[in-house]
């Protein structure tokens, strides 16, 4: 009876493990994406003056989950574990429950783009995880004690989860769950209405920790804070496919320009970039325009802030820059590409492929893109990153319980 009763408890801990490193590593995935979901937790506990660092929290709270979890499954330091993961998992468990009161119009981010929950799945989650650990980790005298290979086991996942989240801030999610992944097809593609008449203004206003939208004609009174102004298509157009909207000096829409033929678009979400960034941005319009592909440079920023942002350009960079700069919202741009100064390639309105800025091809490796067949060219890079990241996670699985 004993001996089942053990076999419960590491059967239990085994469970809340795996969802812990599961958890964490989605999140590693996408380390823009934790950032963008922990501004949200800042902005709604009203601590927003800590919205700089929410990438950097985003990260090390998904990096401990993670490591945590693989503590768990592989049994290592249990007494230890077992207070960081009640810790852990009280804390969350409560952060949920508050959310669940007042039910902002935010996702939890638990599993990062990959699984959406709402405010009552993810607390009854936390529930299911409570019980979980009550189960493998009360009473504490009888944890026992873990085989030492199982020490060797922990150091060679923790080693390779830090590899991964290194490889994750410097390029863009090896597996893409966002609306703009390979093989999306934009609207505009198929579009026979003018631009003009199919989006609309949204304001955002916030008021205790809410956000909701607002159009033109009903605005939200004074007790509500402005938040930003978005482009919407008008719900009357609203159909499968993604929408990519963007306009020109002339505050005219070009959406179409992103639909017809092979299309380089280059997405700068934060202007404040360094001199030698937009240097190298001005290279890869060049490179990709002597590759035969029409070059579209998207900024989160508008015609009358321009100027402030060209101040870090240089002179022979900026006729290239404004030759092909449109302007775009700051959530179209960061969901289109993780990287700032990223790439993505459209053919036909089809979403073929992406680069982060720092891994953007030379102009022959362009020129190789643009022969290719586009449907082998999508799939080629989308498998091929899906099995490195499978093969990622079966590895550690199998340290874990193998070892």
């Amino acid at each position: 009876m004993a001996y089942i009763f053990q076999r419960l408890k590491r059967f239990c801990c085994f469970i809340a493990g795996f969802v812990f490193f599961i958890s964490g590593i989605l999140k590693l995935l996408d380390p823009v994406g934790a950032g963008l979901v922990m501004d949200e937790y800042f902005s709604f506990l009203h601590i927003g003056f800590l919205s700089f660092a929410s990438k950097a929290a985003g990260t090390a709270f998904a990096l401990a989950e993670a490591i945590l979890g693989a503590a768990m499954v592989t049994g290592v330091w249990r007494r230890s574990t077992a207070i960081a993961a009640f810790i852990f998992q009280g804390f969350f468990t409560v952060l949920t429950l508050i959310l669940v009161i007042f039910n902002p119009e935010m996702d939890c981010g638990c599993f990062g783009e990959a699984i959406h929950l709402t405010h009552w799945q993810t607390f009854l989650k936390n529930i299911a995880l409570i019980v979980l650990l009550l189960i493998a980790y009360i009473p504490m005298s009888s944890l026992g004690e873990p085989k030492k290979r199982k020490y060797v086991s922990f150091s060679l996942v923790a080693l390779s989860v830090a590899a991964f989240t290194l490889y994750s801030l410097m390029y863009i999610p090896m597996v893409d769950f966002t609306e703009y992944k390979p093989g999306a097809v934009l609207r505009s593609a198929k579009a026979s209405v003018p631009e003009d008449d199919m989006y609309e203004a949204v304001f955002i206003y916030k008021k205790d920790g809410k956000q909701e939208s607002f159009t033109l004609q009903h605005l939200p009174d004074s007790t509500w804070s402005f938040v930003s102004t978005e482009t919407v298509l008008k719900k009357e157009f609203e159909d499968k496919g993604v929408n990519l909207s963007f306009y020109g000096s002339d505050d005219e829409y070009r959406d179409e320009l992103a639909a017809e033929g092979k299309v380089m678009v280059i997405s700068v979400y934060d202007t404040d970039m360094k001199k030698g960034r937009w240097t190298r941005i001005a290279r890869h319009i060049e490179a990709s325009e002597k590759a035969g592909f029409r070059v579209l440079l998207l900024t989160a920023s508008s015609p009358d802030l321009v100027t402030e942002f060209m101040e870090e350009v240089g002179e022979e960079s900026r006729g290239i820059i404004e030759r092909h700069l449109y302007f775009s919202d700051y959530k179209t741009l960061i969901t289109l590409n993780r990287s700032n100064g990223g790439a993505t390639y459209f053919s036909d309105g089809e979403l073929i492929c992406k680069w982060a800025f720092r891994s953007f091809p030379d102009q022959k490796k362009l020129e190789e893109v643009s022969r290719d067949n586009d449907t082998e060219a999508s799939m080629g890079r989308s498998t091929g990153k899906d099995l490195a990241f499978e093969g990622f996670l079966l590895y550690v699985t199998a340290v874990m319980l193998l070892l």
